[in-house]
């Protein structure tokens, strides 16, 4: 029993991501009445920012407001994605004609794309800083926020789309994800502080969350990758977009992390996205095709994060049986 507990804490990731893709399909096969399926996309859109919010509810518990302070070295993160961004932002309005239109605006979503607030309970069960991510990922969704509806017009021009619209449209999709749990943590410090203690000392339940709100992620980005018609040659090509994306961001933010002695942090800011938010723009901004990257991406980032993860635990558990003997 023992074992059966350590394999699904070790591989608690890719059980998550298995097991979504397996609900969506086992769903999907079964004939269920007429409106059922509407009926649960819904209940799946209720429940994503309940998951979503209690989780960063709790993570926010166990930060100090004073920790959040923002450090040098996030320019660099931020200067990687601005900079990459927006040279691919050139080639699209330089080159709007180009073949490989889609798949140079995958690219620019994969960099463009702000941090997952999921971020903040990944970076602090690898042992790195929950207060350092917080705070580039709220420095980066602002950033975001103003460079995505400035720029995207141009390289994609809509009908109707400017900069304010735009710019509201965004702010309202990433910030009150991320400010409502973080007013709601201090605000119950203040006024209920052994409440908010028995919150902040909860171990592991923002991370059991985070694996429920993956799992429902998997859940939508297996319905965008089945439900899309573009050929196979052009899914496998953004697949390898995402994929490759996706671990250079992790590689990069690690290398600037570790030399100011937070790899985790640089790792988690810059190679975690927030995929849906990636599928979102794609569908909103670009064309559809391109929501494709977010799905791939989710899928590259939690390999990846499974990789670190673990990697974390067989070091604890060497070091375990070191000091045992």
């Amino acid at each position: 029993m023992n074992t059966f507990v350590e394999i699904l804490r070790r591989w608690t990731l890719p059980i998550a991501m298995v097991a979504g893709a397996a609900a969506y399909f086992i769903f999907t096969a079964i004939p269920w009445p007429d409106g059922t399926y509407r009926l649960a996309e819904e209940a799946l859109g209720f429940i994503q920012p309940i998951l979503l919010f209690s989780m960063l509810f709790l993570s926010f518990c166990k930060i100090r407001v004073s920790d959040l302070k923002f450090k040098p070295w996030f320019w660099w993160l931020l200067l990687i994605q601005v900079v990459v961004f927006a040279f691919f932002a050139l080639l699209l309005w330089l080159f709007p004609d180009h073949p490989a239109r889609v798949l140079i605006e995958c690219a620019m979503l994969c960099f463009l794309c702000p941090t997952a607030a999921a971020a903040v309970v990944f970076t602090a069960k690898l042992g790195g800083s929950a207060a350092s991510v917080t705070t580039y990922i709220l420095l980066v969704n602002f950033v975001v926020a103003i460079l995505a509806p400035l720029v995207l017009p141009l390289v994609h021009p809509m009908e109707g789309v400017s900069f304010l619209p735009a710019f509201w449209t965004i702010s309202s999709r990433i910030f009150p994800v991320l400010i409502l749990p973080l007013f709601a943590a201090v605000t119950l410090k203040k006024v209920w502080p052994k409440l908010h203690q028995i919150f902040a000392s909860s171990k592991d339940a923002a991370f059991y969350l985070w694996v429920c709100t993956l799992t429902s992620a998997i859940v939508v980005t297996t319905k965008s990758l089945v439900h899309d018609e573009s050929p196979l040659f052009y899914q496998v090509l953004i697949a390898l977009i995402a994929l490759g994306t996706c671990m250079l961001q992790f590689w990069i933010g690690r290398r600037i992390g570790v030399r100011y002695g937070e790899q985790v942090v640089g790792g988690q800011a810059l190679g975690q996205k927030n995929n849906v938010f990636i599928i979102w723009l794609g569908y909103t901004f670009l064309s559809p095709i391109t929501a494709l990257s977010g799905g791939f991406f989710a899928i590259a980032q939690n390999i990846v994060n499974s990789y670190l993860l673990y990697k974390k635990e067989r070091k604890e558990a060497q070091l375990n049986a070191e000091s045992q003997k």
